[in-house]
């Protein structure tokens, strides 16, 4: 389940289903700690560690689902390792940086939010579209079809394969090369017959 390749859908459903279960998550951990109250009355310090501190925790393991499917999704269509791994390490520095920002952040003074948070969510929000759009290899999902259609017989070997397994037929000789017609001259024949006409 946690192995095999998926498509785009999948991926985007997936994802979609992650980004909610984790709001859902942060909040329930925001709730069970100090509260929304507690956290919009609190000042930044130490008071709000143990809300951080359990927000960061959640993120870390939705970061590893996240990663989870984007490698499936990335192997499912060839992508670059690179784009995997980057979005992987950035999805993880951003679940820190969201986590610093619950801890120092001064509800009522927007200047206390970084910028650059924002900008890096668009950077992960850039390779995530990356790889949803990759498009898929041909023939990557052949072990998937196989398990859920029931084929009847082996499947049909690659058509380089067959060409090479193949022995080469004989080549029937070739036909005897035919004469080409001596060519006629210009204008009337001549009629058949020995001598001047009349003998």
């Amino acid at each position: 389940m946690f192995t095999s390749n998926i498509g785009r859908l999948r991926f985007f459903l997936y994802s979609f289903g992650l980004a909610v279960a984790e709001t859902v998550v942060i909040v329930i951990c925001i709730v069970g700690t100090i509260g929304f109250e507690g956290l919009l009355n609190s000042a930044p310090g130490p008071s709000r560690q143990g809300m951080a501190g359990a927000v960061l925790v959640a993120s870390l393991i939705f970061v590893a689902f996240r990663g989870n499917i984007a490698s499936r999704r990335t192997r499912d269509a060839n992508g670059r390792r690179w784009i995997l791994w980057g979005y992987i390490a950035l999805s993880a520095v951003y679940a820190l940086l969201q986590a610093g920002v619950l801890l120092v952040v001064k509800f009522g003074d927007p200047e206390s939010i970084p910028a650059g948070l924002n900008l890096l969510g668009l950077s992960v929000f850039g390779l995530w579209c990356t790889i949803l759009w990759a498009k898929p290899v041909a023939g990557s999902n052949i072990d998937e079809l196989t398990d859920v259609f029931d084929f009847d017989g082996p499947l049909p070997a690659p058509a380089l394969t067959g060409r090479t397994a193949v022995p080469a037929a004989p080549r029937a000789t070739a036909p005897a090369a035919r004469v080409p017609p001596a060519p006629q001259p210009f204008g009337r024949p001549r009629p058949a017959g020995f001598g001047k006409r009349g003998i």
